[in-house]
């Protein structure tokens, strides 16, 4: 074979991994000499840059650090890498990550998060919303050997297979997890853990090799047949990173021997021994590489450093839209009114996509949520498998391809299989790729307690965990025009979004005589007063209510915050302003809860804090568990009794 694809021929592909092995080179040295903080390299893996080769500008590319010929040869300049590695404000992440983590959308290619593996489920998320479109498009995924041990692999392998998808999976198998051997820990080096008939193993020390698998694999997902994991067998010639020896682990005639298979040296003696090159061209090659490299990283080394005042910036997408949900009014519950909202939501947007467990009919959602809407929009409602990473991680893609996604988790007890996407990309996207891109999408959960028997994992208002996260939108709804509102927002906002829906209230029906928009980190005044401020928020709204009645001759002004990220501040501190006295309820537990939060941030401003004639109050549950049997649940939980005694504290 003497072309690669009709731009790039062997020799000019030669040339792309020298320029690749130099910039490894050139970082290393520049490390030595204390320019830079950090280096990864991908020596010993040049020869992957081929799957690039067979790539579309509409494909998209989930890559890993050590990837720098598939950046490369997918038309990422040396540049634009040597910007990243000294982390300058041009760079792809405007200095925000670490070299090594790839970005760019012009060219669709995700950014890389630093967790291995944490892009899997996200990549099989973009193939599953490729086929949903109806395209031909491909995803390329890659990860080390070490990262197939993740559940996280399993799980998007297995969505992958499930749904047929167009998703290539390269593992990178380069022997090495940092300094621990994986041969008895990989999965494809373990009889029977996967099945052999997707599995294509190739040595990757050979370019021709490579070339091959990879041309085979993604013409076969274009042709709607479904995933193929490559499991590509080569070395790792380097250490793992900057931090790392590997002659502290390595012998010498290990390393020794490695060399001997350098896929640089191994494409350069075929094409001298074809006569395609020679000797004193390969090392005039050399030079002029040497040169072009050390060039782009001094002109690298001159550029702007990031700001300090771009700190903030990209943490939020466009302002949310703030439009009249198209629902009806008249007497609704809660489930009712979401329901309505997410049909119009459907009819409205063919990009719209439902995705969780139990939610297509005839069940629609354990709560009814989604009850009918399977039957009327077949192609975007589907079920989920019980696997809550799977279901934020899809979204990740599903929202990085330009799909609407509104998932459920069937209760927000379950989100601590899906903390990982949801730290690590879901939060992160648009920041760390300094708002290159973006996850918009509407996650929501069943929330909270005050029913009786749902035990540990039922029953938790756990809101203080989203809250802590930097990126997140989180709304808690206590009517049902109100949960309309945030739905529809959220449904159209350019952020994720957090809608968690209050089990104890969401049956109540109520006459619902008209639905506004409702924006996050904007609070409701419920009843007005002018003795004690009472916030909550979901179903402690009702227990605020409920308490203001205990206390005759106390006037309560009730403010429900609807949302705590962004929370209402201001408003809380103007109700404060009129009464002096403030009481907050909360479902969750105390420390660090929202509740703790919120009064420290009123109480933290001198000009606020001025307002206060007594210490503010905080009822909630303690630090406990909330237990099957009611009587532990009521004994846990803030109750109406408990909210006057400190309303009658703060009166004394």
């Amino acid at each position: 074979m003497s072309v690669t694809t009709s731009s790039m021929t062997k020799l000019e592909y030669l040339r792309l991994m020298m320029l690749c092995r130099e910039g490894d080179r050139r970082e290393a040295i520049l490390l030595r000499q204390s320019k830079g903080w950090f280096h990864v390299g991908g020596t010993g893996h040049e020869t992957l840059g081929a799957f690039s080769l067979h790539m579309r500008p509409d494909d998209y590319l989930y890559p890993y650090y050590r990837d720098r010929s598939i950046m490369v040869a997918r038309g990422m300049t040396n540049y634009s890498l040597a910007l990243a590695y000294y982390a300058k404000r041009e760079s792809s992440s405007g200095g925000r990550q670490m070299p090594g983590h790839y970005s760019s959308r012009e060219l669709n290619v995700m950014s890389v998060c630093t967790p291995t593996g944490g892009g899997l489920i996200p990549a099989a998320g973009t193939a599953w919303a490729m086929k949903l479109a109806g395209t031909d498009s491909v995803t390329l995924a890659t990860v080390g050997d070490a990262a197939m041990r993740q559940g996280e692999f399993y799980e998007a392998w297995a969505f992958a297979v499930q749904e047929k998808l167009p998703l290539v999976m390269v593992i990178e198998d380069n022997k090495y997890g940092i300094s621990t051997p994986t041969d008895h820990f990989m999965a494809l080096n373990l009889k029977g853990v996967l099945s052999e008939d997707l599995v294509v193993k190739v040595d990757a020390r050979v370019f021709d090799n490579v070339y091959k698998v990879a041309q085979d694999s993604i013409s076969k997902a274009r042709r709607g047949e479904g995933p193929t994991l490559v499991w590509a067998d080569l070395d790792r010639l380097s250490s793992h990173t900057s931090s790392d020896d590997h002659r502290v682990y390595r012998s010498q005639e290990e390393i020794d021997e490695m060399f001997k298979r350098d896929p640089i040296n191994l494409l350069a003696q075929e094409l001298i021994a074809s006569g395609q090159l020679t000797q004193e061209r390969f090392e005039q090659m050399q030079e002029e590489v040497m040169v072009e490299v050390r060039d782009d990283y001094d002109r690298a080394e001159k550029a702007e450093d990031p700001r300090s005042e771009d700190l903030f910036k990209d943490c939020w997408g466009d302002p949310d839209r703030l439009e009249k949900p198209p629902i009806e009014t008249g007497p609704l519950t809660m489930v009712e009114a979401i329901n309505k909202t997410f049909d119009k939501a459907l009819e409205n947007d063919p990009n719209v996509v439902f995705f969780g467990e139990d939610i297509e009919d005839p069940k629609g959602g354990v709560f009814g949520m989604t009850k009918g809407l399977t039957d009327k929009f077949p192609k975007q409602v589907f079920n989920s498998p019980l696997a809550e990473a799977t279901i934020i991680g899809v979204a990740c893609g599903v929202a990085a391809y330009g799909m609407k996604p509104v998932f459920e988790l069937q209760f927000i007890d379950f989100i601590c299989p899906a903390w990982n996407q949801i730290v690590t990309n879901l939060s992160t996207t648009r920041w760390r790729s300094f708002g290159d891109w973006k996850t918009p999408m509407v996650v929501y959960a069943p929330y909270g307690a005050y029913f009786g028997g749902g035990s540990l994992w039922h029953s938790q208002a756990n809101e203080a965990w989203l809250a802590h996260v930097p990126g997140l939108k989180i709304a808690i709804p206590s009517t049902p025009e109100d949960a309309a509102g945030l739905f529809w927002t959220a449904i159209h906002s350019d952020d994720p979004c957090f809608v968690l829906v209050p089990k104890h209230i969401f049956r109540v029906r109520r006459d619902v005589t008209s639905v506004e928009p409702v924006p996050f980190g904007k609070a409701r005044t419920v009843q007005e007063g002018t003795d004690v401020t009472l916030v909550g928020w979901g179903n402690t709204v009702g227990v605020a209510l409920e308490a203001a009645a205990k206390v005759p001759g106390v006037s309560c002004e009730i403010i429900d915050l609807r949302s705590i990220s962004p929370c209402d501040y201001e408003a809380v501190a103007k109700s404060v302003e009129k009464t002096g006295r403030l009481v907050v309820v909360q479902e969750d537990t105390r420390t660090c809860g929202f509740g703790q939060a919120l009064i420290a941030e009123i109480t933290g401003k001198p000009e606020w804090f001025a307002y206060f004639l007594s210490s503010p109050q905080l009822c909630s549950r303690p630090d406990v568990h909330i237990g099957f049997h009611p009587a532990y649940e009521f004994a846990a939980l803030a109750s109406a009794d408990d909210v006057a005694k400190a309303i009658q504290t703060t009166m004394e």
